[in-house]
């Protein structure tokens, strides 16, 4: 059964389906390895679970067969498997098994075959997250939730259109993690990601499930991806990525993982988001400095590359194709000299609601948790509990306070509306009195 993918989920050019092995541009030797060691690990027998799991065809895995098996490395098992249209199944040989240990003492990788990391170069050009035609429309649907100042998508649209750099910066709890949330749902297609990619006869792993969320094609009766045998199944297509960290960010997670004990690498948190955004939140909470996180990422940003290395010492270049968005609580003159705030293209400051939209988000609030408000209650809040913080609102407010208050009406058994004690009683959670502490 021959199946067509449908259109709209592939926005982005596929990957080429390598006809030969050579197409596959692999070192022949890498690519005996890696189907050894997988036999082995696995404890797989057909041409087709085999090839289901090196993401080959079964017409290239079978040529890879039958050159291990002229070089003594595998052989028949004499046996028919009557689940998989009687296919004959392989084994491997003492030699092989020899071969395939020395191999995994040499790197524990084994399963999909990677994928050059040039032809990746060639891959992430094709699917730039810099080729996305952003609109007003698609920022309003991805935010359509939020109520925003109603200059702020006059900023951001072309900020994140762009493809470039982005700091949110503002008082904290109005929302920037949400926006920074909504300008990745905002990128909406999918693109193709590599399960690994190879370097100098190094594999680095680049699909994470954490990070990737891989788009379900169903497979075909030969256990591969339904891509009317078109595409190179070594790829996963996958929604535009997104990284987001905060304050546990350490400048190592942008540089490549070795497992020293399996002997493999994992791909920094930068290459792992290619094609898709990169969101610093809390900037100025990790340990490292502001001013030495920005450094780092100078080059990449500005060159659209970066710089990685292997345990041997040696740099190589691998693409960098991601949107980064910091996010920050301080005021950036504050944590940046002029030169690191020049490389950040877009500054958008997000500032407090007004009263009118806070209110907008506190009645939002209450009717989707059916808490009934109260117009003695409201003036209470905004005519004498506001002013003693100089009528300075934020977004999160709203939600907290009402959570507040409806907590404190599951305590008492009270009905679900507000009063003046209930705002006296969740005010006085909002904010800690400033008093000593005689310790």
């Amino acid at each position: 059964m021959n199946m067509q993918i449908d259109p709209a989920m592939m926005a982005v050019p596929a990957p080429a389906l390598p006809k030969t092995l050579d197409d596959t541009g692999l070192n022949p030797v890498m690519l005996r390895d890696i189907l050894l060691k997988t036999v082995f690990r696995k404890s797989i027998e057909t041409t087709r679970e085999i090839a289901k799991t090196v993401r080959l065809t079964t017409g290239l895995t079978q040529q890879l067969i039958d050159q291990c098996r002229d070089a003594g490395l595998m052989q028949a098992t004499g046996t028919m498997h009557a689940g998989a249209s009687a296919e004959m199944g392989f084994q491997l040989t003492d030699a092989g098994k020899a071969r395939a240990a020395d191999a995994l003492a040499q790197s524990e990788y084994y399963g999909a075959m990677p994928v050059p990391l040039e032809r990746y170069k060639e891959q992430v050009k094709a699917q730039s997250v810099k080729n996305v035609q952003l609109t007003r429309a698609k920022l309003l649907r991805s935010m359509g939730h939020l109520i925003l100042p109603d200059n702020l998508l006059d900023q951001l649209g072309p900020a994140v259109g762009s493809g470039r750099s982005v700091l949110l910066y503002g008082p904290p709890g109005n929302g920037k993690s949400s926006i920074a949330e909504g300008i990745r749902a905002a990128l909406g297609d999918n693109i193709w990601i590599p399960q690994a990619i190879e370097y100098a006869g190094q594999v680095i792993t680049l699909y994470d499930p954490i990070v990737h969320t891989a788009v379900d094609m169903g497979e075909d009766e030969t256990g591969l991806r339904k891509t009317n045998h078109r595409v190179d199944t070594r790829y996963i297509l996958c929604k535009r990525p997104t990284v987001m960290t905060g304050g546990e960010l350490t400048l190592d997670m942008l540089d490549l993982n070795y497992n020293a004990t399996a002997r493999t690498y994992q791909a920094s948190l930068q290459l792992k988001s290619s094609g898709g955004v990169f969101i610093v939140d809390d900037l100025g909470r990790q340990a490292e400095p502001p001013q030495k996180i920005i450094n780092r990422w100078i080059v990449p940003m500005e060159m659209g590359y970066d710089i990685l290395a292997l345990q041997s010492g040696e740099k190589f270049e691998v693409p960098f194709d991601t949107l980064v968005v910091f996010s920050t609580n301080y005021h950036p003159n504050k944590i940046f000299d002029q030169a690191a705030l020049r490389r950040i293209f877009f500054k958008v400051l997000i500032d407090g609601p007004t009263q009118s939209q806070f209110l907008k988000i506190f009645a939002m609030v209450a009717k989707k948790k059916k808490f009934a408000l109260n117009e003695d209650a409201l003036l209470h809040l905004l005519k004498k509990k506001y002013p003693e913080i100089n009528n300075i609102y934020a977004n999160f407010h709203g939600q907290f306070l009402i959570d507040q208050m409806i907590a404190a009406c599951d305590f008492e058994g009270l009905p679900y509306r507000m009063t003046p004690d209930l705002v006296d009683r969740a005010w006085a959670n909002l904010f800690v009195e400033e008093i000593d502490i005689v310790h």
